[in-house]
């Protein structure tokens, strides 16, 4: 496979430039830049005008698999394919399952179930503590050992402070990362949106932001004494910025991820009680948007994750208060960072394509993966930077149809999506792809 005339961009290497990349055996066998390579390939792929950058990677989604009494139709394969088609090569599924990955079989059985799909590569995070019941912490190093790439209990936060250190040690020892769902239960009973006069107005329970900000408060004062990897998921509020800033400033290895809808939604969506807008945590104010902004322009925050988090229909059709949380955007999410990030002055192409690929692989583990390196693994993703198009849930590979951005209109796309030399996904359409085959 010759990938030919693309704007490479690759964070790894400080690469940004025009040039050829061939690709032979599931790897990269030679960069050009500046020139052709005139080289004989299957298959060529047109790139001009195009970003090619390392495959994405997506540190946070929930595919649903095993689920067992519930009434998820999303599995592990569709989930996967949903993430090509977003661009992603790579993505790590969370362990709020039935039954969770709480032992090294399960882990092993999820695995097994991503190969086979064949899609964008799958990594399970395994659970803190058994039964993600968050009261005995599990066994972090027969998890990581059978092929874990980190460790949450994610859907929930574990609240007792002894269960959570005892984790936190295991997790340091085990020399990999702990997922916080930052969120203490005992502040949000039947909390539905963000806490405040619309809440109050709309007759909702409110959401503290204190329930997120004072659970990463307690987890970094409890790993100072451990120095585990520590990551924060779905920052929504400034306070929560402000204590992971502190965080980093006294030397603790902290990191955490903002998703697309804490960049681009505020509460005020939530006025028309339209459950579609239900999230955990919370759409929050215009003023914690930027001030998420902020903490990716300072550096504070380097991850961006969706958080894809597929429902069947009747667990969103319901009254809000009553409606599931959660929200997919994986297929759409590439634009939706564009436009939040980069049509907004706040980072620019190269920063958002770290924060897609080598600053999650290190978080998880996965460092020969998020580059374009020669001899390295083959897994790109191609990106027409300025094709429109508009948000169409029906258009979707992903069985949720729970997509706040429908009908909106972006600018930017991944259009090839390659996994291991193998172009598992293309837009249907797209003439540009392949050039030839088989000369």
């Amino acid at each position: 496979m010759l990938i030919h005339g693309g704007t490479i961009i690759d964070p790894a290497s400080g690469i940004q430039a025009r040039g050829d990349i061939l690709v032979k055996d599931g790897r990269i066998e030679s960069i050009e830049l500046g020139q052709s390579l005139e080289r004989a390939a299957d298959q060529i792929i047109d790139a001009e005008g195009c970003l090619v950058t390392p495959g994405l990677i997506d540190p946070h989604v929930h595919l649903r698999e095993p689920s067992e009494g519930q009434q998820h139709r999303e599995t592990i394969a569709v989930g996967s394919a949903a993430a090509l088609a977003g661009g992603f090569t790579t993505v790590c599924s969370m362990p709020n399952t039935l039954p969770p990955p709480d032992s090294a079989e399960r882990v092993g059985a999820l695995l097994e179930r991503g190969r086979l799909a064949g899609n964008a590569r799958v990594f399970p995070v395994a659970c803190g503590t058994i039964g993600r019941a968050g009261e005995s912490p599990t066994d972090v190093a027969s998890l990581i050992q059978a092929g874990a790439c980190g460790i949450s209990d994610d859907g929930d936060g574990i609240a007792d402070d002894d269960v959570m250190d005892a984790v936190l040690e295991q997790v340091a020892r085990a020399d990999t990362c702990f997922m916080q769902h930052c969120q203490d239960p005992s502040m949000t009973p039947d909390a539905a949106m963000n806490a405040g006069t619309l809440a109050v107005k709309l007759g909702l329970g409110g959401w503290p932001r204190e329930a997120e900000t004072s659970m990463i408060e307690r987890d970094v004062r409890l790993n100072e004494r451990h120095g585990a990897k520590y990551h924060a998921q779905h920052l929504s509020c400034a306070e929560s910025v402000d204590a992971i800033a502190n965080a980093r400033q006294a030397g603790q290895p902290v990191t955490a991820e903002a998703s697309p809808h804490h960049l681009l939604l505020t509460e005020e969506a939530c006025r028309d009680y339209d459950s579609v807008f239900k999230v955990n945590p919370p759409l929050r104010t215009s003023a914690d948007i930027e001030a998420i902004k902020s903490g990716i322009a300072r550096g504070t925050i380097t991850i961006l994750a969706t958080d894809q988090a597929p429902h069947p229909p009747q667990a969103k059709q319901t009254d809000f208060a009553s409606a599931a949380f959660g929200m997919v955007s994986i297929e759409c999410a590439l634009p939706l960072y564009r436009k939040a990030l980069i049509d907004d002055g706040v980072i620019d192409w190269s920063r958002l394509i770290a924060m897609m690929t080598i600053e999650p692989a290190a978080l998880v583990g996965l460092e020969h993966l998020g580059r374009l390196t020669r001899g390295g693994v083959a897994d790109l993703t191609i990106i027409d930077p300025d094709l429109e198009w508009t948000i169409s849930a029906e258009d979707f590979l992903t069985t949720g149809r729970n997509c706040p951005f429908e009908g909106w209109t972006v600018t930017g796309r991944a259009i090839t999506t390659i996994v291991g030399g193998e172009a598992r996904w293309s837009l249907q359409g797209d003439s540009r792809l392949t050039l030839a085959t088989g000369h």
